[in-house]
């Protein structure tokens, strides 16, 4: 494909892996953000790579661009990372669920390898040292993977009495204990607690 500019080849493949990892391709604009150029120049290299018998579409049709020819071989032809759009929370209001529009700070832009396609994720911004000794500080954002189990030894998001803490889970005979990673804090035994998700990374900034 020696006829195709370098961005026409990094846009014929976002179409191609994306079509790929999610079932269908992308609109225009999904093209536009992930560039971060207009949605005019994104028509343009459509057009180029229509006209070069890269890609057909069906008009006035969404989601219609199709790759017919994509030399995937070619390893000079990066890999576009995922992207995914994190709801980033705040202050988490007792009472009241832990995605709702009263906790949502805002959301945040994530890549692979923090968050990975077909997960759901939330982000916590971490308050005290009770986990300072897994490497968690206090300023850091957790990124966390929806779940509603956990294995021992998984460091969970943890709703407690509408409170939520983030502490390590281990399953006792007849109750549960999140360990905190800090001797100075004592650990939390429950009977009845929901795990909301486990960590999945720390993203920190200096």
């Amino acid at each position: 494909m020696k006829e195709l500019t370098e961005r026409q080849r990094e846009v014929l493949n976002f179409i191609s892996v994306f079509s790929k990892e999610n079932s269908y391709p992308p609109t225009v604009r999904e093209i536009s953000e992930h560039f971060e150029i207009s949605i005019r120049a994104v028509q343009d290299h459509i057009a180029a790579l229509q006209k070069k018998n890269c890609i057909s579409i069906k008009p006035k049709s969404s989601r219609s661009i199709r790759v017919i020819r994509n030399d995937s071989s070619d390893e000079s032809i990066p890999r576009p990372a995922y992207i995914g759009k994190v709801p980033l929370l705040g202050t988490v209001a007792a009472g009241k669920p832990l995605l709702s529009e009263e906790n949502l700070d805002g959301y945040i832009n994530l890549t692979e390898p923090f968050i990975r396609p077909g997960k759901s994720y939330f982000a916590l911004r971490v308050r005290g040292t009770s986990m300072i000794n897994a490497g968690i500080l206090e300023g850091d954002l957790a990124i966390i993977e929806q779940c509603e189990t956990a294995v021992d030894g998984q460091i969970v998001v943890a709703v407690i009495d509408d409170a939520i803490t983030l502490k390590r889970y281990y399953r006792e005979s007849d109750r549960i204990k999140l360990q905190p990673e800090n001797p100075d804090f004592q650990p939390i035994y429950a009977k009845e607690l929901r795990v909301v998700g486990i960590l999945s990374n720390i993203v920190r900034t200096y």
